[in-house]
């Protein structure tokens, strides 16, 4: 007798994967949902600790600026949150959307335990091939930043920062630039203005990795204008790549994974810069 699969049960999003493998598994909604949680809650954690005003005020100027979880929380203000729920709202708004998408995707909410740490190795492999890119574009102003970070400045603290918002910021940059925003243009291109789906992706991947790279360097939040990180050539191509990347994982691995590398990067680029400082500083 044939049996047969819901498509939804055996892709990652566009790819097909042989149903109930680690990677069609691991591709679901609900594999997102359990394996951030942790990096939600370190997170969350994280940003109180950091900045202990924040769970009765608006995160205005945040000592963690992830600028994508100031929008989500900016939007909950707008409705009619106040600032401490919509802090305490905004990592549960994740929570909803992968909770929908696992019911839409009409999969197995079975979870095994011990993908959860083949997914953290895969996640840790898959930010490797950034953190080359990233030396390559722009080794120089790495070491530089690095150095002018540190003058002044609680190593460890700074550290502490860096891993706390690189953690929000892989996945609510994540949250937002590629399950949102690619899809909502995916929208406009395809019902909105009839384009073919093959150019479609590549115009929406396109922009979605151009504003993902450019809200680095300038953005709009709590009803400013701010500017980010100092614009350099280098760190605006190394971004939109970046972000192209980001989007083909999604695409092939779902929006657990891709968040985890996004979130591992980070964490493996604030301790290079770390190290680098201490080296750079050991050198006078």
């Amino acid at each position: 007798m044939t049996r047969h699969y819901d498509r939804k049960a055996v892709s990652g999003q566009l790819v097909s994967y042989i149903p109930n493998s680690y990677a069609e598994r691991t591709s679901r909604p609900i594999y997102a949902l359990v394996y951030l949680l942790g990096f939600l809650l370190c997170f969350m954690i994280g940003t109180i600790l950091l900045q202990p005003s924040s769970i009765s005020q608006s995160l205005s100027e945040p000592e963690v600026r992830v600028v994508a979880f100031i929008w989500v929380q900016n939007i909950m203000e707008f409705l009619g949150f106040s600032p401490r729920a919509a802090l305490i709202g905004t990592p549960v708004v994740v929570v909803i959307i992968l909770l929908a998408l696992q019911i839409t995707s009409k999969t197995s909410w079975r979870v095994k335990f011990a993908d959860l740490f083949l997914m953290m190795g895969e996640s840790v492999l898959l930010s490797i091939p950034l953190i080359v890119l990233s030396l390559l574009l722009n080794r120089q102003g790495v070491v530089a930043n690095a150095a002018a970070a540190g003058q002044g400045t609680d190593i460890r603290g700074l550290l502490w920062s860096d891993i706390v918002t690189g953690i929000g910021a892989g996945i609510y940059e994540e949250l937002v630039f590629r399950l949102v925003l690619i899809c909502l243009l995916m929208l406009i291109f395809q019902d909105l203005f009839g384009v073919e789906k093959k150019p479609a992706v590549i115009l929406s991947v396109a922009i979605s990795a151009v504003l993902f790279s450019a809200h680095h360097h300038i953005f709009f939040a709590n009803g400013h204008f701010y500017q980010g990180d100092t614009f350099t050539v280098g760190k605006f191509v190394f971004r939109a790549i970046a972000g192209v990347y980001f989007a083909v994982l999604y695409a092939a691995r779902g929006f657990g994974i891709t968040a985890g590398t996004h979130a591992f990067y980070n964490i493996l680029a604030a301790v290079a810069r770390t190290l680098l400082f201490v080296s750079h500083s050991d050198n006078f």
